[in-house]
């Protein structure tokens, strides 16, 4: 009896198993759907800028070097000195070229004396060849002696005038108004016109020069757009400089000119902006950033996090029946956290701006507030 009952529990057991297989195997797989944030595409002007590296530079950075050699004898400024042009920087030595000068004053004064002496022997000779006295040789030796006489007053008229230079050259003057650099010689120090070193350096600090480079490309793109490289001088907004410890300079600048010349190994082309200097506050040889900005209306404007990228190429997610789909953008990045969009979207579309880094073409999503049925409508359209 026992063991027909043990029977009989055991089918039952077996019976409720295979009941709880089957039940299990026909329940339906329920997969989660995602919620995301998402955005219509539309169009909004923008306001693009561009940051370039640049270098500053005086509008005349002018070596001051000696043109007379000597010790120096007086050093009349000091580093950092505004400076005007004539005003004497330094005094070589002046002694051996006073010396000199004197010399060749000297013999100016007998040389016009010599002229004055040939002069008085050829009207004598010319009276008494006009008597038949002397012979023709004898007044055309008295003419040639004059001629000579003359040319070696020439001559040391020459030697004056170069005596009397190289003593001016003894006070070298700033040759421009500017501020004086590096002075690495001292008084006593021997210097010359050959040395390599100059005594200092003179930079025009009123108004600074800022060279920056920008691609053939965006250039191009500026040149078309206005028609002519002259048109788009005039029309370039006007550059912003950012100093090396990045604040703004309070100024404003203006592009001044274009190079001609395409660096063949950057593909560059160098333009040069001009910003005042009342404050002294730029220096020669100092660097800094360029921004420009551009005004640009009617451009489709996504943020940046509503994309991501593969291989150098940028890519949105758009809901097609409810499913994420990638789609390749052209875009170009102006205030750090947005993009704009040149191709790839349309007013109208719908992009997913949430999560999209762990997306993947075909997953399922949701959108919130029912965002995605405008794009489903087109793609249905389609």
């Amino acid at each position: 009896m026992i063991e027909i009952m043990n029977r009989f529990f055991r089918r039952g057991l077996y019976v409720s198993l295979f009941v709880a297989a089957l039940a299990c195997k026909e329940a339906p797989v329920i997969e989660q759907v995602d919620t995301y944030d998402s955005m219509v595409v539309t169009v909004d002007d923008a306001v693009i800028e561009s940051r370039f590296s640049a270098s500053i530079r005086g509008r005349q950075d002018i070596q001051i070097m000696p043109q007379v050699s000597g010790t120096i004898s007086k050093v009349c400024v000091a580093e950092g000195d505004v400076v005007r042009s004539g005003q004497t920087l330094f005094v070589i030595d002046q002694v051996p070229y006073k010396a000199a000068l004197q010399t060749a004053e000297a013999n100016v004064k007998a040389a016009k004396t010599n002229v004055s002496i040939a002069d008085i022997t050829l009207k004598s000779k010319q009276e008494l060849y006009n008597r038949e006295v002397i012979s023709e040789y004898e007044l055309r030796m008295a003419e040639n002696q004059l001629l000579a006489a003359e040319a070696q007053l020439l001559q040391a008229e020459a030697q004056r005038i170069n005596a009397s230079n190289s003593l001016s050259y003894t006070e070298v003057k700033a040759p421009a108004n500017g501020v004086v650099g590096t002075i690495p010689f001292r008084q006593g120090a021997l210097v010359g016109p050959t040395m390599a070193t100059p005594l200092t350096t003179v930079s025009d600090n009123s108004e600074m020069y800022v060279y920056f480079s920008m691609n053939e490309t965006q250039l191009l793109k500026l040149t078309r757009t206005h028609g002519s490289m002259d048109a788009a001088l005039a029309a370039f907004p006007k550059p912003k400089l950012l100093l090396s410890d990045g604040s703004e300079y309070e100024h404003e600048g203006y592009v001044e000119s274009v190079s001609g010349v395409i660096d063949s190994n950057t593909g560059t082309v160098s333009l040069r902006a001009v910003f005042p200097n009342p404050g002294r506050i730029l220096l020669s040889g100092s660097t800094g950033n360029i921004l420009l900005h551009y005004y640009e209306k009617d451009c489709i404007v996504i943020p940046c996090v509503a994309t991501y990228e593969v291989q150098d190429k940028t890519f949105v997610y758009i809901p097609v029946e409810g499913k994420a789909k990638s789609r390749m953008v052209d875009v170009q990045r102006y205030d750090g956290v947005n993009y704009i969009v040149r191709s790839g979207l349309s007013v109208g579309d719908v992009i997913i701006t949430e999560g999209v880094a762990m997306l993947r073409d075909g997953a399922p999503v949701q959108l919130r507030d029912n965002v995605a049925t405008l794009n489903d409508n087109q793609q249905s359209e389609e």
